[in-house]
């Protein structure tokens, strides 16, 4: 069992002979997580009648607060390729020590050499003297074989295999029409391999409403999937309703787990239309209610291991997110932190928040956790309206905005 430790401590500044408080609190943090939540205070002056109770990690020095955690990975990333690639790499880069790799390329990356070719464009495509690491992923098709998961398996680049349904988002056109009939015998293999299996929860069956093709799925194949094959790990990427919750949640610790978004965490589908159409705000899977963006929320602030960070930055040049038939996808590389930080803030639940950005998708994975560190400080920063490029724009995740957590590099 883990012991709690009690905090208490009040925030205060000393200007102009007043002493402000800026709030009180009580808040019981476990003890192994006690310590890597650092909060900084900076504070002109401070009366000296004014007792204020603080633990040893939580410094005064002004009016600002930072968070130190353990350097986060990006659990569902999207890199693209070409100059695209070049353009986006820096960003995920900057912030994240690791990230697993979408295949959806064309065309895919459906065999091992395929994904160890892909590996080494993207490294060819950080900062210098960046230590970013890539973890590739292979496409599932109908004709993928076993062997091929084998060879996967031993070459210690490749960490798990994505299933798209066919038609299910971009680029998925290759993906699975029969999941059961013609892929059962590479799950198997999957299972022995102890290779996860990442999967884009949506059925494509047309006479099913957009907004319910997740509850569908988790219905009708992921539920059967795990009862057919319950040593199969499964990542339930980018979740977007309190069905999927609901279902990580009945399932074994360690065998099924889900990647949340920020744009899942922050947006219900009303984004999509404030102030009319807002191309940039879509994605797929497409954003969901309120209630079930609450629902999210509250899972990934509780605690629960089962739930880690996976952005699903997806970029797209401007102009093919602004016309007639635009692109599904969300840049957000560079400001997701900033907003899973309000996220877990607006929550109360700050001292979780290492534990979700940084500790879950590792151990999960079976891989080792970080051992550098990032800051977040409590800081306005604006987000920019673009990036611009020699190819054209591409336009951030609350361009414009302002964002009150700010990133520093590890």
């Amino acid at each position: 069992m883990v012991m709690l430790e009690r905090v208490s401590w009040i925030w205060a500044f000393f200007f102009l002979d007043h002493l402000y408080i800026f709030e009180q609190r009580d808040i019981s943090y476990p003890g192994e997580a006690l310590g890597s939540l650092a909060v900084h205070l900076e504070c002109a002056s401070i009366l000296p009648s004014a007792k204020i109770e603080v633990p040893s990690q939580v410094k005064v020095k002004g009016a600002r607060m930072e968070l130190s955690l353990t350097r986060p990975d990006d659990w569902h990333l999207h890199l693209r390729d070409g100059d695209l690639l070049e353009a986006v790499a820096p960003h995920s880069a900057g912030h994240f020590g690791r990230g697993i790799v979408m295949p959806n390329l064309k065309p895919p990356i459906t065999t091992t050499a395929a994904a160890v070719a892909y590996q080494e464009s993207i490294l060819k495509a950080l900062p210098a003297n960046c230590d970013f690491t890539p973890l590739m992923t292979l496409y599932l098709t109908d004709k993928t074989s076993p062997n091929e998961i084998k060879l996967a398996r031993n070459s210690g680049v490749v960490f798990a295999v994505k299933l798209y349904p066919a038609g299910a988002t971009t680029n998925s056109q290759d993906g699975v029409t029969d999941l059961f009939g013609k892929c059962l015998h590479v799950l198997e293999e999957m299972v022995e391999q102890n290779m996860p299996l990442l999967v884009h929860g949506e059925v494509t069956d047309p006479e099913v409403d957009v907004f319910d093709r997740e509850k569908v799925f988790i219905d009708t194949v992921l539920r059967p999937l795990i009862q057919k094959l319950p040593r199969l790990k499964v990542v339930m990427e980018h979740i977007t309703t309190m069905d999927a919750v609901r279902f990580v949640e009945s399932c074994d610790e360690g065998s099924v787990a889900a990647t949340v978004t920020p744009q899942h965490l922050v947006l219900n589908r009303n984004s999509l239309f404030q102030g009319g159409l807002q191309p940039h705000n879509y994605c797929l899977p497409v954003l969901k209610r309120e209630t079930h963006r609450q629902a999210i929320v509250s899972a990934v602030t509780s605690g629960s291991k089962n739930f880690f960070l996976g952005t699903d930055s997806a970029p797209h040049e401007r102009r093919k997110k602004e016309c007639p038939c635009g692109c599904a996808g969300i840049y957000n590389s560079p400001v997701a932190l900033s907003l899973y930080a309000k996220v877990f803030e607006e929550a109360g639940a700050l001292d979780k928040l290492e534990a979700f950005t940084s500790f879950n998708g590792p151990d999960f994975y079976g891989l080792p956790r970080n051992t550098s560190k990032i800051k977040l400080r409590k800081t306005p920063w604006k987000v920019p309206e673009s990036y611009s490029f020699s190819f054209g724009d591409i336009v951030p995740m609350f361009a414009g905005q302002t964002l009150d957590w700010l990133p520093s590099p590890p």
